[in-house]
């Protein structure tokens, strides 16, 4: 009988990163198996709107809201209903100081759990700290969706690294979307949640200097606000990129997309453009699901050097610039329009998977959670047996 999974997490309609990952991995986990669920984290700023889920994604059991106290009691009790617990971790979703609400969650099952990390930090202040190294040591299994994650947390925090397997964030197939529409002019694309630090101030100021590109380019930034800056800043990170634009000059040349898109929509949206441009001011980026999806589709990307573009892009199917230099970005975004063909040599040899085949698609990253989940529960078998014996 195959296993069922708890997952911990936000979700749709939720909209955000988080929620959509945990609703694509839920969704293939679970394929074709009944008796999984969703513990949904909901705040009082996200609980209005929101994006469509999946028929085949699994239900909501529960509801923590994260908002009122030791709602971390029920959602455990709600984990463990089933056979593995799938936690998300990602700063700012868990009450309590560096959200360690959640680790009386983890203390408190009795099924094998596996952590997701979305975040892990080069600099984490003393709680943050104490905080990830004890979810690592409670929790059975932890996952990072990169090298780069894994080196990290097994060298800079006392973590077990023989708990650490790295699973890579999966990617939608863009094959099944509309054929690409026809353009008169190079379709530039950003997409994701909005806020300070997106850095798309950036990007702006890359397109300003391609004012000889004939014909100019087209800058899509499609997107809602993020929700908790829209609740403490309100929409002065959009306005004031507008005002960027029209002061640049290129107001013309930029397309605002003030929406969350639905999975046809943004496969349609990633197949119109000729570039995708990742202009993010973080160094501490360690997993992109906007980078996946664009590398997936075959679109070459250009972004700055956050640390899972540079494990991804270096010798791959896109280019590379530094952080906050729109020249640089210019530049590239010029090179890559000139010579469409220009990563496909680094694609081919080092992601063949990615772009060309099934193996980071979500059947088979989810796969992969289920290898995990198979091993854990094989460990407790043992335990088990030995326990009913005596």
């Amino acid at each position: 009988m195959p296993a069922t999974y708890g997952f911990l997490s936000t979700y749709p309609p939720t909209q955000c990163g988080l929620a959509t990952f945990n609703a694509a991995l839920a969704t293939h986990l679970v394929a074709g198996a009944a008796g999984s669920g969703v513990v949904r984290l909901l705040a009082s700023d996200n609980a209005s709107g929101g994006i469509a889920l999946d028929r085949s994604a699994p239900r909501v059991v529960h509801t923590w809201h994260t908002d009122r106290p030791g709602g971390w009691v029920a959602a455990a009790t709600a984990l463990n209903r089933f056979d593995v617990a799938i936690l998300q971790h990602e700063y700012g979703i868990y009450p309590g100081d560096a959200g360690e609400e959640v680790l009386p969650v983890l203390r408190a099952l009795r099924v094998p759990s596996i952590v997701v990390l979305h975040t892990v930090l080069t600099n984490p202040d003393p709680l943050q700290r104490e905080v990830l190294e004890q979810i690592a040591a409670t929790a059975d299994a932890v996952v990072t969706m990169t090298d780069t994650a894994r080196t990290r947390l097994s060298g800079l925090y006392d973590v077990d690294a023989r708990k650490i397997t790295v699973i890579p964030h999966g990617a939608a197939s863009h094959t099944a979307a509309a054929d690409d529409e026809p353009h008169d002019r190079p379709h530039l694309l950003t997409w994701g949640l909005l806020g300070p630090g997106k850095g798309i101030e950036w990007a702006l100021r890359a397109l300003a200097f391609l004012d000889d590109v004939d014909p100019r380019p087209l800058y899509t930034v499609a997107g809602r606000t993020h929700p908790k800056v829209l609740e403490q800043q309100g929409d002065v990170y959009r306005d004031s990129l507008k005002k960027l634009a029209e002061e640049s000059g290129i107001a013309d040349c930029v397309r605002w997309e003030d929406v969350y898109l639905d999975p046809d929509e943004l496969s349609r949206l990633i197949r119109s453009a000729d570039a995708v441009v990742l202009p993010y001011d973080s160094t501490e980026q360690v997993t992109s699901g906007v980078l996946i999806e664009a590398v997936a589709a075959g679109i070459p990307v250009v972004a700055t050097e956050f640390p899972h573009a540079v494990e991804l892009l270096a010798d791959g199917p896109g280019l590379l610039v530094p952080h906050q230099d729109p020249e640089a970005m210019s530049m590239a975004i010029r090179r890559v329009l000139a010579e469409p063909g220009l990563a496909e040599p680094g694609l081919a040899g080092r992601l063949t998977g990615l772009a060309g085949g099934p193996t980071l698609r979500w059947p088979a990253v989810a796969a992969r959670y289920q290898s995990l989940a198979a091993r854990l529960l094989a460990d407790r078998r043992p335990l088990a047996a030995q326990t009913i014996s005596a």
